[in-house]
């Protein structure tokens, strides 16, 4: 990792949100063929500032996802108890099929197993997005139930026994 706040992956990079990223979240949010693969309903410029620029911290984390130094993406983790919680990440189109997703969550659930000693990662992708469960299962996550429209899959980040670092 480059650092406490910046989780780094072999191709990818996230960097903390600030307010001076506004303008390119809000555009991003307000495009369909980005909000497709986020609950399907663009986000008025209010309601990025309000959810994704950062100001949700400590119990939301939010990172721009860098590759070779550009935006191509948005990742987030949320608390869901003292050790454990759930991430959230949607990438541009033109960051998708490039092993971009697996990467940057492969770092993202290290940083908060290293960082901030998380034990369980959960993530909640839509069933019929078949390109965002193959790119969680290669991030290490498995399936563990169904309600028909998502799944969850979850990542363990425990030790076992011997000492094998799991996730």
């Amino acid at each position: 990792m480059a650092d406490d706040q910046s989780p780094a992956g072999v191709f990818t990079r996230l960097v903390p949100t600030t307010e001076d990223d506004l303008d390119l979240l809000a555009g991003w949010f307000a495009a369909p063929e980005f909000v497709e693969q986020w609950g399907g309903v663009p986000y008025s410029r209010e309601e990025v500032a309000e959810k994704y620029v950062g100001r949700r911290r400590p119990r939301v984390g939010s990172f721009l996802v860098l590759a070779q130094g550009v935006p191509t993406g948005y990742a987030q983790y949320w608390y869901a108890g003292e050790a454990e919680g759930g991430i959230d990440m949607v990438l541009t189109p033109e960051g998708r099929g490039r092993g971009l997703g697996p990467d940057a969550a492969r770092a993202l659930v290290a940083y908060l197993r290293e960082v901030l000693g998380w034990r369980r990662v959960t993530v909640d992708p839509a069933a019929g997005n078949l390109r965002a469960v193959r790119a969680w299962e290669k991030a290490g996550f498995r399936t563990v139930s169904s309600d028909g429209e998502h799944l969850l899959m979850e990542c363990e980040l425990g030790t076992a026994p011997g000492g094998t670092v799991l996730g």
